[in-house]
């Protein structure tokens, strides 16, 4: 490379973080000032740092074969900052490259463009009501949770983490709780600020005050002595699963209803967001959010049925350890999982192939499942080894699971890579249910082989949020249509 060559490559990566960074502002006040989310083709832009936002940009090219460039899409951000908005999520990548490569806005100033495709958001009432949220018990889920709640603090913030609620109370508990907010070995440091109020029993994280309530039953807080009111409790302790156990939050004061963060027994609805989230109802009282392996394989076992019928299939999946296991050699109640968590590949049961048939009812008795524990802290796999009513070709079947990932309703819930370099650690904080790795994508006429990562962690958290949200009837716009 010649000297004026290395002096182009730098200018022009000079001139992104320029424009990186003059978004920033525009991105922090659209959001705290009217809840405004502004993503790029799914990857959202709140609180990233500048590299991150030209990273966003740089993913359109792998997707669509061509550049977009931030000095593009930046008149669209600026476009839409001028505008008196109703909350929403606005996909300005899918903005800005609709109107320059995809002829939409032929004959139309981009600032004519912005208010045809954000018409129904413009000098608009804000309408989603704010929601109350508890979250009881505070481990791995609870605390991933807590980061998701905080990173949307504002004024326009519609779900407020109020308390936290957890056993114990001995000398120091609240100093160690606020420490394993704030530094996490796998999801690395709290984006913020965390501080510990002794006096009030509470932490505060970004701004915002969280009661921590010590409790030994769900039926036993009286919510209503910390100003909180109608609150969706989200248990994360795992403990009650059924209505009876789960229905004991409800006796408290200021609950009104509550979100399980793992499969639910009995009559209770296994919701798996952009699958079934239509079936909650206002007077629903009790939701569980499923697991997070059901949630990794049923939105891409949806599409598929949807598009080529599912005969029969096999999912196997390989899980990431977990807390359940032991770290060295002891007892457990379970066959092999008393072994060595963190040097073995252990067999194990997984419920998640039945448990597809609770959200997905065409799938039922027609799927098997398996597990294996392996000796990573987080990001596991399912493959999907799918027996279809129709033939297909693995170039045919990538490109419309690559359509879904991008273009339908299901873009929050499914990702698709097509690098042949990518492992495990590189999909952690991965906020899809599920990403496609096309390239290990196996069809053979009527027979399909699927891989799909997912962060069992933070992906099934922000699906938790999302199941909240319609629990809460936050029903917010996604633009453009």
């Amino acid at each position: 490379m010649t000297d004026t060559q290395q002096d182009q490559t730098l200018t022009s990566w000079q001139e992104r973080q320029e424009y990186a960074e003059m978004m920033q502002p525009l991105l922090g006040r659209l959001y705290r000032n009217s809840g405004v989310e502004i993503l790029v083709y799914g990857r959202t832009l709140l609180n990233v740092s500048t590299i991150n936002i030209i990273k966003a940009h740089r993913l359109i090219r792998r997707h669509e074969g061509m550049k977009l460039r931030l000095r593009e899409s930046y008149p669209f951000l600026e476009a839409i900052a001028k505008l008196k908005l109703a909350p929403a999520r606005i996909d300005l990548g899918k903005l800005a490259f609709n109107y320059l490569h995809k002829g939409q806005g032929e004959g139309k100033s981009v600032e004519q463009y912005v208010q045809e495709q954000l018409v129904d958001i413009i000098d608009k009432q804000d309408e989603i009501p704010a929601q109350d949220i508890v979250l009881y018990g505070f481990g791995r889920i609870g605390r991933l949770l807590a980061r998701l709640l905080i990173e949307r603090n504002g004024s326009n913030n519609k779900m407020r983490l109020r308390a936290i609620v957890v056993r114990g109370g001995r000398d120091g508990d609240l100093e160690k709780r606020a420490s394993l907010l704030r530094r996490d070995s796998v999801h690395g440091p709290f984006n913020g600020s965390i501080t510990v109020d002794e006096e009030n029993s509470s932490i505060k994280a970004n701004g915002t005050s969280i009661k921590v309530i010590y409790s030994d039953g769900p039926d036993q807080v009286d919510y209503t002595q910390y100003g909180i009111k109608d609150a969706i409790v989200i248990d994360n302790t795992g403990i009650w699963k059924d209505e009876a156990g789960l229905g004991l939050h409800l006796k408290s004061k200021g609950v009104k209803k509550v979100l399980l963060t793992a499969p639910s027994k009995g009559s209770i609805k296994n919701i798996v967001h952009g699958v079934n989230d239509s079936d909650i109802l206002a007077d629903d009282l009790i939701v569980s959010a499923a697991s997070c392996t059901t949630n990794a394989i049923t939105p891409v076992l949806k599409v598929i049925n949807d598009k080529y019928g599912i005969r029969n299939g096999h999912v196997e999946t390989i899980h990431s350890y977990t807390n359940d296991q032991n770290l060295i050699d002891n007892y457990h109640k379970a066959d092999r999982r008393g072994r060595s968590a963190p040097l073995n590949m252990v067999i194990t049961e997984t419920g998640a192939a039945k448990a597809v048939s609770k959200a997905l009812p065409e799938l039922t008795g027609k799927l098997t499942g398996n597990a294996i524990r392996v000796p990573t802290p987080n990001v596991s796999m399912a493959i999907m080894n799918l027996n279809l009513n129709t033939a297909t070709d693995r170039d045919s079947l990538n490109d419309f699971l690559r359509e879904i990932a991008l273009h339908s309703n299901m873009q929050a819930q499914i990702d698709y890579t097509a690098s042949t370099e990518i492992v495990s650690t590189d999909l952690v904080g991965s906020r899809h249910a599920g990403v496609v790795d096309s390239q290990a994508t196996i069809v053979d006429g009527d027979r399909a082989v699927l891989y799909v990562w997912y962060d069992n962690e933070f992906g099934y958290s922000c699906q938790v949020i999302r199941v909240a949200e319609k629990m809460a009837g936050q029903e917010i716009l996604n633009l453009p249509k």
